[in-house]
C-alpha cells in the first residue's frame, strides 16, 4: 500500500548509546515499527546536539564526545502511529517523541526515452 495524503510523522529523539537488551535501541524501534506494519522508518545520526541534561554531544575531534543524537522518523496513518506509541513507552527512558501532521506526496520518475 502506498501512503499518500495526510499522515502523522513521529520523530523519536534518543542517544546513540541507548540500548535495549544489549543492542542499539534504534534498531529495536525500527524492527518493531516494521513488525507493526508501519509505512516506513528512517534513522539519522546527528553530528551535534543536547537534550534534557543539557550536555552537548558532538563529533568535533577535541571534545571526543560519544552518545551522539539519533533521530528516528516514522510516517503512517494517525491511527497506526498512535497504536505504536505503547511500544515506545516500554523502550524509551531518556528521549523525546514528537508527532506532527504531514502531507505525503510521492514522486514518480518519467522513464527516459
Amino acid at each position: 500500500m502506498q501512503l499518500t495524503g495526510y499522515a502523522l510523522r513521529m520523530s523519536i529523539f534518543i542517544g546513540e548509546d541507548d540500548v535495549w537488551r544489549h543492542k542499539p535501541l534504534h534498531r529495536e524501534i525500527v524492527r518493531r515499527a516494521r513488525d507493526a506494519g508501519l509505512a516506513g522508518a528512517t534513522v539519522l545520526r546527528g553530528c551535534e546536539g543536547y537534550g534534557i541534561h543539557a550536555m552537548i554531544h558532538t563529533t568535533r575531534l577535541l571534545s571526543m564526545s560519544e552518545d551522539l543524537p539519533i533521530l528516528i522518523l516514522i510516517v503512517d496513518r494517525e491511527d497506526k502511529i498512535r497504536a505504536f506509541l505503547p511500544e515506545l513507552d516500554e523502550l524509551i527512558g531518556d528521549g523525546a517523541v514528537l508527532l506532527d501532521e504531514v502531507e505525503v506526496m510521492t514522486a514518480h520518475r518519467t522513464p527516459r526515452p
